[in-house]
Parts: C-alpha cells; sequence; structure tokens
C-alpha cells in the first residue's frame, strides 16, 4: 500500500535524523533542516516537483562520501533502497537518487551531470547554506572538526584543482573560503538562488576584510 505524501515525508524525516543522530555540526539534521526549508521556499516560486524538491533536500547527505571514507555510491544507494522500501514509484525515485548523487560541489570539476529543475533548487539551497553567517559558522566548525590550520599567510588557496586534489587535500580554514564558498555565487541554477546568493556573498567578503584587519594588527577603528 502506498503511503500518502505526509506519512512519506514524516518517514523521511525520522529516517534522516536517526542516520545523522551525532554527525558534525556543520552536516548535521539541522544542516538538512536549513536546506529542506529553503528548498521548499526556493521551489515554491521555481513551480517544481515539490515531493521530489522535499525527498531530495531531506536525503541529500543521508551518507556524505567525506564522512564514509570517500564513498560516493553509499549516498544514492541508500536513498534509492530507502524509497522502495516504503514504495514510492520509480520516477520519483531515480529523481531524488540523482539528486543525491550530483548535487556534491567536488561534482563541479569536469563531472557530466544530467540537470533537473529539482536538482538545481536543492542545490541551490545546499549551496545557500554554505554561505553567509550559516556558511562561515559551519566552515569554522568543520575545520575545528578536521583539525585544520584556522590561516596561513604563507599558504595560499589552491587553484585550479581537480575533483581528486580537492577532495584530498589539506588546506586551512581560510582558504576554503577562496577554493569554494566564494565561487558558489556563480554556481546558483535559478533565479531566486541567484538573488539570495548575492547578499550572504557579499557578508562573507565584509568577514574576510575584517579577518585580515584583525589578523594583521590593523583594525579600521584604530585610524
Amino acid at each position: 500500500m502506498k503511503l500518502q505524501r505526509q506519512q512519506l515525508i514524516d518517514r523521511t524525516v525520522e529516517f534522516v535524523k536517526q542516520r545523522l543522530a551525532g554527525a558534525e555540526g556543520g552536516h548535521d539534521w539541522w544542516h538538512i533542516v536549513r536546506v529542506w526549508n529553503l528548498s521548499k521556499t526556493i521551489g515554491k516560486l521555481e513551480g517544481v516537483d515539490m515531493l521530489v524538491v522535499e525527498l531530495g533536500a531531506l536525503l541529500h547527505d543521508i551518507a556524505d562520501a567525506k564522512f564514509n571514507d570517500g564513498n560516493e555510491t553509499l549516498g544514492p544507494e541508500m536513498a534509492r533502497q530507502f524509497l522502495v522500501d516504503q514504495g514510492v514509484d520509480q520516477l520519483i525515485i531515480d529523481k531524488v537518487e540523482a539528486i543525491v548523487r550530483d548535487i556534491s560541489f567536488k561534482n563541479t570539476f569536469g563531472s557530466e551531470v544530467q540537470r533537473t529543475i529539482e536538482l538545481d533548487v536543492v542545490q541551490d539551497a545546499d549551496r545557500l547554506d554554505a554561505m553567509g553567517a550559516i556558511g562561515i559558522a559551519r566552515t569554522f566548525n568543520y575545520g575545528g572538526y578536521q583539525g585544520n590550520v584556522m590561516y596561513d599567510p604563507h599558504l595560499p588557496p589552491r587553484v585550479n584543482m581537480t575533483k581528486e586534489e580537492y577532495k584530498k587535500g589539506k588546506s586551512t580554514t581560510i582558504n576554503h573560503f577562496y577554493e569554494k564558498l566564494l565561487l558558489l555565487k556563480d554556481t546558483m541554477n535559478t533565479a531566486t538562488g541567484k538573488r539570495l546568493a548575492e547578499e550572504r556573498h557579499q557578508f562573507m567578503l565584509t568577514f574576510l576584510e575584517t579577518f585580515c584587519q584583525e589578523w594583521e594588527g590593523k583594525d579600521s577603528s584604530l585610524f
């Protein structure tokens, strides 16, 4: 027997909550909630299949590769199996699995991705959560979790990376802004995502300018 839409969403919420219990603070259940809420906001403005968008947002980080020994197939497989177990239509399963598989920033490094408007919406929401005030907080949380150096002025950001270099290379937390976060504005897919990204991007630029002033002991209030 097929589940009603709300029953399916409720079961997905419980599944994801259990799966992400104890997860790193930037990729935990509350990250999912923010992406889910923002996906619904963007999706309603873009006119998409909202069930696919909601399921994709809820399941998009069900098994993030960087927390699973680099395994990029585990997340899509886990999402697919969960939806199969719930009796979801095959077409919906395929679309949600594609979101989980293709959403990651690392797939911008030369990967072939088949675009759908639902992927565009969830990807924008996920990338927006890596920007602005929340993005800054998540970046420092993850940097501490990984034991990364906060900043080293003698270690420049990496440019023109391959996918493998991005996945495996070590960097500083501040360099991560230049290697990923400041690039996100220009990767937005939807009109709504592009508009929201502008403000969050500017907030990060202001933060970085202030950070560098304070690092060098040149606080603007002194002059």
